[in-house]
């Protein structure tokens, strides 16, 4: 079944072509087609156009449906183009007639963008959620580890003394520029853009500030071809976002397998959460990070993606959008299992004591050690010079009881404003 059928048969080839695998997609979407249609059939109700009897049963039946999706018992044939032409099926099927009125006043353009509206606006809460849960273990385990040295690298080279309070804090605070990301996205998306039909509107009386308040979306896209240019936009917005967010966890799994290594061999995880190899018998792979590192530079090349399909398109609406909802879904669906995955196996991480008298570290203290030497008188440039002398001439000894007291260093981590500014 198809929503544009005419009566008139399609080549086989060019259906499945054009069809693709949006059947196996818009089961994601099958629940919140549903609800726009509820929210639809009252107002077509409110506007006229349906009776009461008739609004209570498409209700009666697109609860139904709802029900078999909540229990995932909901099936797309392979009959069916979509999942908005198995629902209106569905709907004549059981109700005869007045299924067929589900799709007054509204084009499947419209039902699609509505769809994934509610689908991007619940599943953005979703992850900001699990992000609040990342970022409270990580604050939990910077107040653990506060007190556990931790060589800084620049360069990949030996600079000066951190902590894991430090390293643990410093990814939880980045995560909060990435909900500020996340909060413009959701934003974006929590506006109401059924009504809009296929791009410019219906000649029905439709009341769509009711849809707008019926559906809770905070606002309405008032100008229906804004709404449709809207297409693209939004999924650019919303993987900006999404890269942001993955960009922090692939560099804080690519810290982990770096430490993990026994070149670094600061930390640990129980033998549960590693695997090994096939030949060598001492590995203890940190395949969960290598994964999270891979998994989330796969979701920062999302956006790039989203603007070559959709970069210069001219206003109204081009089946190129269609290719839009897999990689998109794909990447909510990822990165929710991301995070879950990345707060358990944190949480299991086992910190090691550095040693800082080994002679690998000797010069962690070079930067502390001038800072002494200005407070007692010397210009920064002479200091400077005279311990960078030591350095070189093998006479420098570091003197390892300098404190850092300023807000957010090593000394003094902040971790109460770091948790006060997470977006409330």
């Amino acid at each position: 079944m198809k929503l544009w059928d005419k009566g008139i048969s399609i080549d086989k080839k060019i259906e499945q072509f054009t069809v693709g695998n949006d059947r196996e997609i818009d089961i994601h979407i099958a629940k919140y087609d549903v609800i726009a249609s509820k929210a639809h059939a009252k107002m077509l109700h409110k506007i006229g156009i349906l009776t009461t009897i008739e609004l209570e049963q498409l209700l009666g039946g697109l609860q139904v449906l709802e029900n078999e999706i909540e229990a995932g018992e909901f099936v797309i044939d392979a009959q069916f183009e979509d999942v908005h032409s198995k629902i209106e099926y569905e709907l004549t099927a059981t109700l005869g007639e007045v299924g067929k009125k589900i799709h007054t006043a509204r084009s499947r353009n419209d039902q699609v963008l509505v769809a994934c509206h509610l689908y991007y606006k619940e599943n953005l809460k979703l992850i900001q959620s699990k992000t609040k849960t990342l970022f409270d273990t990580l604050l939990h385990l910077a107040e653990q580890y506060k007190d556990k040295v931790l060589p800084g690298y620049t360069h990949l080279q030996v600079a000066m003394p951190s902590s894991f309070g430090l390293w643990f804090s410093a990814y939880a605070e980045l995560m909060i520029d990435d909900v500020f990301l996340l909060n413009a996205a959701l934003k974006t998306v929590d506006q109401n853009p059924l009504g809009s039909a296929a791009g410019y509107g219906s000649s029905f009386p439709i009341d769509r500030e009711f849809t707008t308040e019926e559906m809770n979306f905070a606002t309405l896209k008032y100008n229906v071809v804004a709404a449709q240019l809207g297409r693209g936009k939004n999924e650019r917005t919303i993987a900006a976002a999404l890269g942001s967010l993955s960009n922090t966890l692939a560099r804080f799994a690519m810290d982990t397998c770096l430490y993990m290594s026994q070149n670094f061999d600061f930390i640990s995880f129980p033998d549960e959460l590693t695997t090994g190899s096939s030949i060598m018998p001492h590995k203890k792979n940190p395949d969960v990070f290598e994964l999270i590192r891979g998994k989330c530079n796969k979701i920062q090349a999302l956006q790039g993606e989203m603007l070559l399909i959709t970069n210069n398109l001219p206003s109204g609406y081009h089946r190129d959008f269609q290719l839009l909802k897999e990689n998109m879904i794909a990447a909510f669906e990822e990165i929710k299992d991301i995070l879950d995955i990345f707060n358990y196996s944190i949480q299991q991480i086992i910190i090691k004591d550095v040693n800082i008298n080994d002679d690998k570290y000797k010069y962690l203290f070079t930067v502390d050690n001038i800072n002494t030497l200005v407070v007692e008188g010397q210009s920064f440039r002479e200091a400077y010079q005279k311990i960078g002398g030591q350095v070189q001439n093998g006479t420098y000894v570091p003197d390892t009881s300098k404190k850092h007291t300023h807000t957010g260093s090593i000394h003094n981590l902040s971790l109460d404003k770091i948790r006060d500014k997470f977006p409330k």
